[in-house]
């Protein structure tokens, strides 16, 4: 068990290597950015809508309770 730990250990720092020497290593990189700033603009959208969404209903339920 612990011989084919070494041997996975010595070969990991080869195989990233490898991996960066490639263009999937780039290519990686910008789908993550491209992920994370879809991420962003749609927490950014959510927190608009759902505080346009609570607006709304405070003001139906203003409507409602003062009549």
């Amino acid at each position: 068990m612990l011989s084919c730990l070494a041997k996975y250990l010595r070969k990991a720092p080869l195989g990233l290597v490898e991996f960066l020497r490639k263009e999937d290593g780039p290519t990686a990189v910008e789908y993550a950015v491209m992920l994370a700033l879809i991420i962003v603009i749609c927490l950014v959208a959510i927190t608009a809508l759902g505080t346009s969404a609570n607006q709304t209903f405070g003001n139906v339920a203003s409507a409602i309770g003062g009549s």
